[in-house]
């Protein structure tokens, strides 16, 4: 991940915190400030070379709050390597960590929390500079990240290219996920570049999210959002928001990762698609969907259940496509799965590399040039 942090004097809903008061106790970092903002780091494991921990922002301010980020610098020798229940971006040693979907407002005395794990151990795993604020990214006064959406010339964005033209505009291609989509998700890239090289051009990834740099311009926004389960997607109604501000005419989701991670029976993912795909239809009747068959998760390296979890998920998954597809509402199955190698494909045994990312890149382009023709 490579955005770069800065630190804002203020934000739409009160001054950036400048941490009035940060202990650390044992494994735990509080830190809160007197806009109202307070946040609470706890180290929950330490296993010798790594650990988790649990944060949590709590909304102090008397009244009702839209959007929290926490910030902190990496102790030396300490590094994240998956995060849930927020988008965390990692620059050198500043994290900076920004609600997710849905889980941004805040009434007052209300709380947030999010997970990280990461590399190194012992007490130094607590930082000791955690500061947060209100207000959503892009806000007056947040100090953004460059390509957020809105920036002049941005792939999609209004007056850019790619902007949408209504129904005769480009067909709108809508990335849903997790971090393996979004976090930085570096296959929409190559899937961009392999579309337009090959005349594909009257395209729109569009998504609330605003991607991060793969090394040259691409259309970059997507709904690929790290540590979500597509459980909680569901249960939420957020997916509802994104299609309405959006309007997909094609979706591509490979989702299921971390419900997988967190023993969600196969059924109550599937389930969850399901809500997904009506969701999607009750904004467009006619929308195409593209279900991947997950990339495997290496359980040595990551969960002792996750590779079963993946196969028993990838087995189920074309008959539940079957029975939810129709001639005016198609979905698609992607397959993912086979041929991808966690040893050579990841990077932890869970999220894509380089070779990884142009695996998954191709197999989407096989699937999509036949509905762009």
């Amino acid at each position: 991940m490579s955005r770069t942090l800065a630190r804002a004097a203020t934000g739409a809903c009160g001054a950036l915190v400048l941490t009035a008061a940060s202990v650390v106790v044992g494994g735990v970092s509080t830190a809160s400030a007197a806009d109202g903002c307070s946040v609470e780091y706890t180290v929950a494991s330490d296993w010798g070379s790594g650990f988790t921990a649990d944060v949590t922002v709590t909304n102090d301010s008397g009244g009702p709050v839209t959007g929290w980020t926490v910030v902190w610098t990496l102790p030396s020798g300490h590094t994240i390597t998956n995060a849930w229940n927020a988008t965390v971006s990692v620059d050198g040693a500043a994290v900076r960590a920004v609600n997710a979907g849905w889980n941004g407002a805040l009434p007052s005395g209300g709380s947030a929390s999010f997970g990280l794990q990461g590399t190194g151990s012992g007490a130094s795993s607590v930082p000791s500079d955690l500061e947060c604020f209100f207000g959503a990214p892009g806000d007056p006064g947040d100090p953004g990240d460059p390509g957020d959406p809105g920036d002049p010339g941005d792939p999609g964005d209004p007056g850019g290219p790619g902007d949408p033209g209504g129904s005769d505009g480009p067909v709108r291609i809508m990335p849903l996920g997790d971090s393996i989509t979004g976090s930085p998700g570096c296959w929409r890239a190559m899937l961009w570049r392999d579309l337009t090289d090959a005349g594909y051009t009257d395209i729109d990834f569009v998504g609330s999210r605003a991607g991060d740099g793969c090394g040259f311009p691409y259309d970059h926004e997507n709904e690929g959002h790290g540590g979500m389960l597509v459980t909680n997607l569901a249960a939420s109604g957020q997916l509802s928001t994104w299609l309405s501000a959006t309007e997909p005419d094609i979706v591509l989701m490979h989702f299921g990762t971390n419900d997988v991670w967190s023993s969600r029976p196969t059924q109550t993912i599937l389930d969850a698609y399901s809500t997904l795909v009506a969701q999607m239809r009750a904004h467009n009747p006619s929308m195409t969907v593209l279900v991947a068959q997950i990339i495997p998760m290496d359980s040595a390296r990551s969960c002792a259940t996750c590779a079963q979890g993946v196969r028993a998920l990838n087995a189920a998954i074309p008959g539940w496509a079957a029975s939810e597809s129709t001639a005016q509402s198609p979905v698609v199955v992607v397959d993912q799965w086979t041929g991808f190698d966690t040893g050579s494909d990841t990077y932890d045994g869970v999220h894509p590399n380089a070779s990884g990312d142009a695996k998954i890149a191709q197999n989407w382009m096989a699937a999509l040039t036949p509905l762009l023709d």
